[in-house]
């Protein structure tokens, strides 16, 4: 590892303390350790108002017009103390980065220039609490494009303003009609909703259809494919980034002006928008679509561009329909789409003749832009009379010079540019997340951009098990065949866990590569994840009777192959999609029907294992200065309907959970799943908690070379390797005595004390544990003592206070936790909490490289989970009973 700088490349100032460095393709701390950061997305929440998913359809259209709806409570509720239990929750499993996910809509939803400050105050008091819990932070400007591609909330997915469709000449009202998008809300159709029918990622074709294409291409290059759109003496290029851009700096200034501290302490950085898609940006032929492997997700109607044209003037078509099954997409004859002369063409609010819009307050350039009619036939690609398209590659060749056009590099890389230097005129020291569009290689970036502050941040799914929902035998090398890695498909095809798992470290690997275009900066997987509502909701109890209820065995295979794929030799950083506090089963995250958060209050149990009993809910006397009590409700918000006739609690009536996770359990205050035993609040609600709660080195002096874990044995190997250069510069950091620091989590690695009594081995209890220690020497520790005696005292029906939240959950991140049997080839260590300090000798300049090991097992064996034993049991007897 290079000698770490006194002095920030970006700005020449002296570095602080917590500054942390992106060189030698590594995140750095000032002392020179190899920082790798791990964590989650806070919020897919984020991606709606509260109490405003998208299957809600009342108001939607009207409050949209109106100017929009306030995302303030998005991600976490600040008033009720809940915000303190989450994030214990995602601290307890040891996570220190948050993505953190807002959108252009909740900056500027009421109109161009006007924005939300109440909304940014409130962020600022978000990154405040974060802080306290030691989270570093990058912020996302997410926008919903190649994963789903829909550009806004208003066209099927979230990101941008209402308005903004407006501005693109659009009428948001008949989208459905044309198919220009698939709304959760409106579908299949506005008259006759069942939004709980949504097919599985059936929005994500939404990059196939008319709204994405259009949107995208104006956004990015309607300098060159759309002269003609010109607003408020713009090209609608230069307006929506600009405001864009504007809306998302003046986040950053709200957070300077506020509290400059946050940076840097706490934000470390901003993320480029979310997933950005080309459009028709160098589309080969518009009466085509491409057949490239691997280029489209063809599922539903599939129409081509010059299909969609014409649809969206109010013209029939007869489109493909393709069905998506375990060996991939497949034709399934045809649908004729009929908009009964509805066009998506025209602004619902109205203009003037002269194009001025007293609502939204611009003013369009009517000599050119024509209102009601198609922008690409107004630019001659296509006529509207007889359908015909007159410039099939109007997208592939710049329209002046005839040069065939690269999107990423023509016209991505300025808008980063400019992104950049907003940023950093209000967070000078803001590290950089460049996301080009997803598996795209990014392109060579000036370092008078990145200013030696940069990370490389790809996103990564398993395309089959999100797709399909099913953990399935075979897989394919998604990423080897976008890259031309096979000859043909077969190639691609992994048979077998073993061969799954290799590839999913091969694909991490190509990815880990791609930030070496940019230089020796870090990669982190900023989205990386597994669907939970897998074959049929299987594990929440819809399938099967109930009896697989609570069973997530088969999403902890998923998601620890995708996981491991980060580790080995990769060591790659990564922040998980997603954390949704308002998780429920019936509608997932809340987002069209998907389904990825790793917690959920619907899967809360008490300690006979059974669900928390939802019939009374709990709020708090909203008191600023805290102290108010919890009190139970009788007055409960009642929705009677449930989704999907698979549903075998269809036409119940059910309590939905508040949009904080709050409840009370009778005769036990629970809020958002507050417990003070330790293994119950790390693992209650938790969904496959083996697979992400996973050790890893978080601070190493050196380089890790290899991280291993076998999470059916609970074993944990780490090599590391040392040289001269790694020793730490004391002088630079608070820490008296610098080590290398490994989270050692407690849902492998728990004493048995906090176990459920059928899940105890030995009944050993909580050891201060050191190298040094011997076996006679460890005795049960105070804080143990004091948590005991805290467990028994919240069975009591005393409330909890708000006053009380804080404090306990920052205790019991304190607690002895773990009972653990460790090997290490040199040095000493110890544990503190669910941290395993290593300490060991660098070599001395002129001296060799070293290579160090050290392995983690727990002294009482595997802590073996419920559900994985009632699902061998019964898997067992099935297949005897089969047998016989």
């Amino acid at each position: 590892m290079p000698r770490v700088p006194s002095t920030s490349p970006a700005t020449g100032l002296p570095t602080h303390s917590s500054f942390i460095h992106t060189i030698d393709s590594q995140f750095v701390d000032n002392a020179g350790r190899t920082l790798l950061m791990r964590g989650v997305n806070l919020s897919g929440s984020s991606k709606a108002p509260v109490g405003r998913p998208s299957y809600m359809l009342d108001g939607f259209w009207e409050n949209a017009q109106a100017g929009g709806e306030s995302f303030v409570g998005r991600p976490l509720n600040l008033d009720d103390g809940s915000a303190d239990v989450h994030l214990a929750r995602l601290s307890g499993w040891g996570f220190n980065l948050l993505r953190f996910p807002i959108t252009w809509e909740a900056l500027e939803h009421k109109g161009p220039g006007k924005y939300d400050q109440e909304f940014m105050a409130y962020t600022v008091r978000v990154l405040q609490k974060c802080r306290e819990y030691g989270f570093r932070v990058y912020m996302d400007p997410h926008q919903d494009t190649v994963r789903h591609l829909t550009w806004s909330r208003f066209s099927g997915g979230s990101g941008a303003p209402y308005w903004t469709l407006a501005a693109c000449g659009v009428d948001p009202r008949n989208i459905t009609a044309t198919q220009a998008a698939i709304l959760h809300s409106e579908y299949p159709h506005p008259q006759e909703t069942d939004p709980a029918k949504l097919p599985a990622m059936l929005w994500s074709t939404n990059y196939g259809r008319l709204i994405s294409q259009t949107v995208f291409t104006l956004f990015y290059a309607g300098r060159d494919f759309a002269p003609h759109c010109i607003i408020d003496g713009q090209n609608i290029q230069d307006y929506l980034q600009s405001h864009y851009i504007e809306a998302v700096g003046q986040l950053a200034d709200c957070i300077h002006e506020t509290d400059p501290t946050l940076f840097d302490d706490c934000v470390i950085g901003w993320d480029s928008m979310n997933e950005p898609f080309e459009g028709l940006v160098g589309w080969d032929d518009l009466n085509q679509n491409p057949q490239k492997q691997g280029t489209t997700l063809k599922k539903g109607t599939h129409p081509t561009p010059a299909q969609n044209f014409r649809l969206g003037m109010g013209k029939a078509q007869t489109v493909e329909n393709w069905s998506f099954g375990s060996l991939g997409p497949s034709r399934d004859g045809t649908i004729t789409i009929d908009p009964k002369g509805c066009k998506v063409w025209g602004v619902a609010d109205g203009e003037s003749p002269d194009g001025v819009n007293d609502h939204w307050g611009w003013r369009r350039d009517t000599t050119r832009w024509l209102l009601g009619s198609c922008i690409w036939a107004l630019h001659g690609v296509w006529d509207i009379e007889t359908g015909f398209v007159n410039r099939p590659e109007y997208f592939r060749y710049h329209p002046t010079t005839g040069v065939e056009v690269e999107f990423i590099s023509d016209y991505w890389r300025p808008h980063f540019v400019a992104y950049a230097r907003r940023i950093r005129k209000a967070h000078p020291e803001a590290i950089m997340f460049v996301q080009p569009p997803v598996f795209a290689q990014p392109p060579s970036i000036e370092e008078e951009t990145l200013k030696g502050r940069c990370a490389y941040t790809g996103h990564y799914y398993d395309g089959l098990t999100l797709i399909t929902r099913h953990w399935n035998w075979f897989n394919a090398d998604a990423l080897g065949l976008l890259r031309g890695k096979y000859s043909s498909t077969l190639q691609a095809v992994k048979i077998g866990e073993s061969a799954i798992r290799r590839s999913l470290q091969q694909q991490m690997e190509m990815l880990k590569d791609d930030a070496k275009i940019l230089g020796s900066y870090p990669a982190v997987i900023g989205e990386i994840g597994i669907p939970y509502d897998m074959d049929g909701k299987r594990s929440y109890g819809w399938t099967d009777g109930g009896k697989y209820k609570g069973n997530y065995s088969r999403q902890e295979k998923a998601l620890d192959a995708s996981l491991n794929g980060c580790d080995g030799d990769n060591a790659l950083n990564w922040t998980m999609w997603t954390y949704c506090p308002d998780h429920s089963h019936d509608w997932g995250d809340g987002w069209n029907m998907e389904d990825l958060s790793i917690w959920s209050p619907d899967d809360l149990q008490d300690s006979q294992d059974q669900a928390i009993d939802l019939d009374s809910e709990a709020r708090l006397d909203n008191i600023p200065n805290g102290g108010s009590q919890i009190h139970l409700l009788g007055d409960v918000s009642r929705v009677t309907t449930a989704p999907g006739d698979h549903n075998p609690r269809k036409n119940q009536t059910h309590v939905y959970p508040t949009s904080d996770a709050m409840s009370i359990k009778k005769g036990n205050g629970i809020l958002a799943g507050w417990d003070p035993n330790p293994y119950h609040f790390l693992t209650n609600g938790a969904r496959a908690p083996r697979a992400f709660c996973r050790p890893w080195p978080r601070k190493i002096i050196g380089t890790p070379k290899n991280i291993f874990f076998d999470l059916k044995k609970a074993h944990f190997r780490l090599v590391v390797t040392v040289s001269a250069e790694d020793k730490p510069n004391l002088c630079a950091l608070e820490e008296a005595d610098p080590a290398t620091e490994i989270y050692v989590p407690l849902v492998h690695y728990a004493v048995d004390q906090w176990l459920p009594e059928d899940q105890r081995k030995s009944g050993r209890n909580c050891m201060n544990m050191s190298s040094s220690a011997t076996q006679s020497d460890r005795k049960v520790s105070k804080a143990c003592k004091a948590a005991e005696t805290s467990s028994i005292a919240s069975d009591s029906e005393s409330a909890i206070t708000i006053s009380t939240v804080h404090p306990a959950c920052r205790a019991i991140l304190e607690k002895n936790m773990v009972d653990v049997d460790i090997s290490a080839s040199s040095g000493r260590w110890s544990i503190e909490g669910q941290v395993l300090k290593w300490w060991y000798d660098v070599p001395s300049p002129g001296e060799p490289d070293r290579e160090y090991v050290i392995e983690v097992r727990r002294r009482g064996g595997v802590i073996k989970a419920k559900e994985n034993r009632r699902e061998w049991i019964k898997q067992f007897c099935s297949d005897f009973c089969s047998i016989m």
